[in-house]
């Protein structure tokens, strides 16, 4: 079944066992795991995943400091085989992504997983769902655009090129994204343009790396309640994982069956033969390359 919410025919609302944390396939044993926006809410809940997976080390980052403390504490007592350290920071400073990431490699801290969870919301009603596009405040755009596209960047370029990386080792990154991306018309547009800027961008990153080098995945983790949210959390371990190596660098519904994905033939061939399947582009045009491109003006 095919439809604007489902690519299979069965579309979760539960974990289910493809995608449990405690599979030996999945196994995060002796991984270092960077969680943005984990100190509540689906970060806390993958870090929670993450621990069940066997991680060594979960680091999870939010602004708010106390919060931060409280979850970690949480969390070590929950899991006390796995070390979990709060970090305070905010993806929209990049003085606090440098620190974060000199902090690391001062203390001999090597990540394999990023997950790039956190995201900026604008409080400004002018700028939300209903309002008029061009009534929103530029700076509130701007803001938006800095934290969610450029902190992002810079979280992902410090991350791929971290000094302590051993040579041949792979990285993995799970960018949380939003089923606004392929929403039309977008209902709310300023958070539909900044996801979908950077799903795009760290798409272009996709391309230019191979899986070997970084595996990575965008994913919309849907509506996040208290029925769903362990599918969440279960599915980007699952994301993080070599069992997800064939959708590097494509956008997924946390929802969708990741078994009926991988037997699908048509999907499979989609995968193969289209570049831009499950990446962001213009509806009714098939992606080109830039060489066919320039062949066709010739």
């Amino acid at each position: 079944m095919s439809s604007a919410k489902t690519l299979t025919a069965t579309h979760h609302h539960d974990t289910y066992p493809a995608i449990s944390p405690t599979n030996p396939s999945l196994s995060q044993c002796g991984k270092t795991i960077l969680i943005t926006g984990g100190g509540s809410g689906i970060g806390f809940e993958m870090a929670r995943s993450f621990a069940k997976a066997s991680a060594s080390k979960v680091i999870i980052m939010s602004r708010r400091g106390a919060l931060l403390d409280d979850s970690a504490a949480k969390l070590r007592s929950e899991f006390p085989k796995t070390e979990f350290i709060a970090r305070q920071g905010d993806i929209g400073s990049d003085d606090s992504i440098i620190s974060l990431w000199e902090f690391l490699h001062s203390h001999n801290i090597f990540v394999h997983v990023l997950v790039l969870n956190a995201v900026y919301i604008s409080e400004d009603s002018s700028i939300h769902i209903g309002s008029d596009t061009l009534s929103m405040d530029k700076a509130e755009l701007m803001q938006a655009l800095d934290t969610n596209v450029g902190g992002n960047f810079l979280m992902s370029a410090k991350f791929i090129k971290q000094g302590l990386r051993p040579a041949g080792q792979q990285l993995n990154l799970l960018n949380v994204t939003s089923g606004a991306v392929h929403t039309n018309p977008a209902p709310d547009t300023v958070y539909a343009t900044v996801k979908t800027a950077f799903t795009s961008l760290i798409g272009r990153i996709a391309d230019e790396r191979p899986v070997e080098d970084v595996q990575i995945i965008s994913f919309h983790p849907g509506l996040v309640y208290s029925e769903v949210i362990n599918l969440l959390s279960n599915f980007s371990v699952w994301a993080a994982s070599p069992e997800a190596s064939w959708l590097h660098g494509r956008f997924v519904w946390a929802h969708w069956d990741v078994d009926e994905l991988k037997a699908d033939p048509k999907i499979q061939k989609h995968l193969e033969g289209k570049g831009g399947y499950l990446k962001i582009g213009v509806e009714g045009l098939s992606s080109v390359n830039v060489e066919a491109f320039l062949i066709d003006q010739n």
